[in-house]
């Protein structure tokens, strides 16, 4: 398998040992259960653009050992009282639903208007992984 990019419906019906938010609120790994396939959600930061979470409603732990019910992704340009001096800002939430609770995560990506500020969700091996980002 290669690192490739999925839909979060792909998520649906999934079973997660473990969720880590990066320090930097700019990646979540999603490691399934009994296999060695993770999930990476995130944005490939370029020069003039910033993509990070804002927010997480809910207890990840939630998501963890137990099928993920309901993964869906929904987007919203940013209202004006959030903009400073780029020009362009997107919302960008998630929302999971397990029998043992809902999270949402709130990402904001903003830019100077030339560069994608969307959320990106890649599946891989541990190995492919480990070879791509190290």
């Amino acid at each position: 398998m290669k690192l490739k990019s999925v839909n979060i419906a792909e998520l649906q019906g999934k079973v997660f040992s473990s969720i880590i938010v990066n320090s930097d609120k700019t990646e979540i790994i999603f490691d399934e259960a009994g296999t060695n396939i993770l999930y990476k959600m995130y944005h490939d930061q370029d020069c003039c653009e910033v993509v990070e979470i804002e927010d997480i409603c809910g207890d990840l732990k939630d998501l963890v050992d137990t099928p993920i019910i309901i993964a869906e992704e929904r987007t919203s340009e940013a209202p004006d009282e959030v903009t400073d001096d780029l020009d362009d800002f997107l919302w960008t939430f998630y929302t999971f639903h397990t029998i043992k609770g809902s999270v949402n995560i709130r990402w904001l990506g903003s830019s100077n208007g030339y560069y994608a500020i969307g959320v990106d969700l890649i599946k891989g091996t541990k190995e492919e992984f480990d070879k791509y980002f190290n």
